[in-house]
């Protein structure tokens, strides 16, 4: 990992609510950056004797998207569980995984969140139908932002 990969990723822990991530590099390096109560980070680097594989990290954030009911209304926000670039769909000239109208069921897949070039499908933690897309394809996202209404 080179300085400017780690210039970045102190940038995208500013601009969250992250308070710890912890980044593992392919070739077994691993970077600790903590929020301290006076709000700088700290640097730091361990070495790791096997670089962890890429898809169990993919595996944990699949399935953790935050759902919360908006006060005033019977529709459920599926929210960012992670900071990155949100995309509608798997490629570039492949069909959105849902649009507005569209009817889903718990688990289906509603995007994918690029996050440090790993690809993490998020999916539904309700049925219902799509009433709304909150954001644009391409679009960076932070934690906890909301991006699908949901009408269950």
């Amino acid at each position: 990992m080179d300085f400017n990969e780690i210039k970045q990723l102190i940038d995208i822990v500013n601009s969250s609510d992250l308070q710890e991530t912890i980044i593992e590099g392919k070739d077994g390096s691993k970077v600790i950056l903590r929020r301290s109560s006076a709000t700088a980070h700290q640097l730091v680097p361990v070495t790791a004797s096997a670089p962890a594989p890429q898809a169990i990290a993919q595996a944990p954030l699949a399935a953790v998207s935050t759902v919360k009911a908006e006060p005033a209304s019977d529709l459920v926000e599926s929210r960012s569980p992670i900071v990155g670039t949100f995309y509608q769909s798997s490629s570039p000239d492949s069909p959105p995984f849902v649009a507005i109208n569209d009817t889903i069921k718990k688990g289906d897949v509603l995007c994918i969140i690029e996050a440090m070039k790993l690809m993490n499908e998020i999916e539904a933690e309700v049925s219902g139908t799509i009433v709304e897309i909150l954001v644009e394809n391409g679009q960076a996202v932070e934690y906890d932002q909301p991006l699908f209404r949901i009408k269950p």
